[in-house]
């Protein structure tokens, strides 16, 4: 082999590994670390990477933005840009937008939550005991576990209180019933017989059913310009189907925390807490999404902490550190308790599951544990921004659990804080 077929070998050989090993260099690292297009709130401030001793320059002119150590102020809303320069050559462009100052109140308080069903959810079967022996006339028609029962003969069933004369009537008459129902998004239609039950003397569907639920959470956030709301997180589901519910109107209250069940490895806690049916509402539940409960409540609440509008923090604006939450561990005084955000995700689309969250504070943690059932939808704060919401407990480790951004939270209550800005721009 010739001299210089093995120089260019070389060569060749040393250009690739530069060419590997340079996206590891920490110049690059800083370059790619620097984001193509950042969005932020007016009158707030955003960070920004360096590159080496050069920081980020603000496009002359610009009223929009300006710059001030390395970190971005939005003046106004709008867009703009800035430039990083090196060596007085222009590198890489951002593009900033700055949205309308957004800002919503902070929850904490206990609440109760009264759903009632759309139609009502079979959540069991059972068997009727005839003349002939024992049959299953739910089965026989192919309704399952966690099907809702929409219709029979055409007229809407709202309760469980409907669904009794038609039962009557059609066992007399020796009819089936022409049952409308749901399961999952599909509707479909089913013939249902009802059998006389020796034992109980009485026509039966051989199904259970239920029309409402009930539980308690903590309310995350208020929204005073719309009255708008979000509260738990999380969804909630049938406690038997483990389905979410579909609901046809329901109802928040105000809720006493009465005692706490103290969680440990592998045994969640929960709060204990007391509220009746004639408690006063203070708010409607139109929506039950992965996200949480959310409606419109018919006047401001206080927590006694913060009653004032703060600014909120998108999803690449939360930081790794401390941060508190707020929640009630005994009556309804909402107290604030230390937390750390072990991790957080930037996210671009709706997640349920965008920090991990750990308790520290002393005093939560005698009382409970870390994070018991009843605190999901306390609201998490840093820097005076309200961040997001507790969601769920690690099972094994109850001192840590997930919180889902609030960003996510204000899309799912119908409150688009990209809206306003939207409109301007076109």
């Amino acid at each position: 082999m010739k001299a210089t077929d093995i120089g260019r070998k070389i060569i060749g050989l040393l250009l690739l590994i530069v060419v590997l090993s340079a996206p590891f260099s920490k110049p690059i690292q800083t370059y790619l670390s620097v984001p193509n297009d950042i969005t932020m709130f007016q009158h707030q401030s955003q960070a920004l990477p360096t590159l080496g001793s050069n920081s980020a320059k603000v496009k002359a002119g610009d009223e929009i933005v300006n710059e001030e150590a390395n970190a971005l102020i939005g003046n106004e809303a709008g867009q703009s840009s800035v430039m990083y320069e090196m060596a007085g050559l222009p590198i890489k462009k951002v593009n900033v937008n700055v949205l309308e100052d957004f800002r919503v109140i902070p929850g904490g308080q206990s609440i109760g939550v009264k759903l009632h069903t759309l139609g009502v959810l079979v959540v069991g079967h059972h068997l009727v005991e005839t003349s002939s022996g024992k049959v299953s006339p739910g089965e026989e028609a192919d309704i399952k576990i966690g099907d809702i029962l929409l219709k029979i003969n055409g007229q809407e069933i709202k309760q469980m209180s409907d669904v009794a004369p038609f039962v009557e009537k059609a066992g007399k008459n020796k009819d089936a019933l022409n049952v409308t129902m749901k399961r999952n998004e599909e509707t479909f239609e089913t013939f249902l017989t009802p059998h006389y039950d020796e034992k109980d003397k009485k026509y039966r569907i051989g199904l259970y059913i239920r029309d409402s639920a009930a539980g308690i959470g903590t309310m995350t956030f208020y929204h005073p310009d719309s009255k708008k709301y979000g509260a738990l997180g999380h969804v909630i589901s049938d406690m038997d189907t483990k389905k979410p519910i579909e609901i046809h109107e329901g109802t928040i209250v105000r809720s006493n925390v009465t005692s706490i069940d103290k969680g440990s490895n592998g045994v969640p806690g929960e709060k204990h807490a007391r509220f009746t049916a004639q408690k006063e509402r203070i708010g409607t539940i139109t929506r039950n999404s992965p996200f949480g409960i959310f409606g419109q409540l018919d006047k401001q609440i206080e927590n006694g902490l913060m009653d004032k509008p703060m600014p909120i923090a998108l999803s690449h604006q939360v930081k790794e550190g401390p941060a508190k939450i707020l929640t009630v561990v005994k009556g309804e005084d909402v107290k604030s308790f230390d937390v750390e955000i072990v991790s957080t995700v930037p996210q671009k689309f709706p997640a349920t599951k965008g920090m991990i969250i750990k308790i520290t504070d002393p005093e939560l943690l005698k009382l409970t544990g870390g994070i018991v059932q009843g605190m999901s939808g306390s609201p998490i704060i840093q820097d005076g921004k309200v961040i997001g919401a507790v969601t769920h407990v690690f099972v094994n480790d109850p001192t840590s659990g997930y919180g889902v951004h609030i960003e996510w939270m204000l899309h799912e209550a119908g409150i688009d804080i990209y809206n306003k800005q939207k409109q301007k721009a076109s």
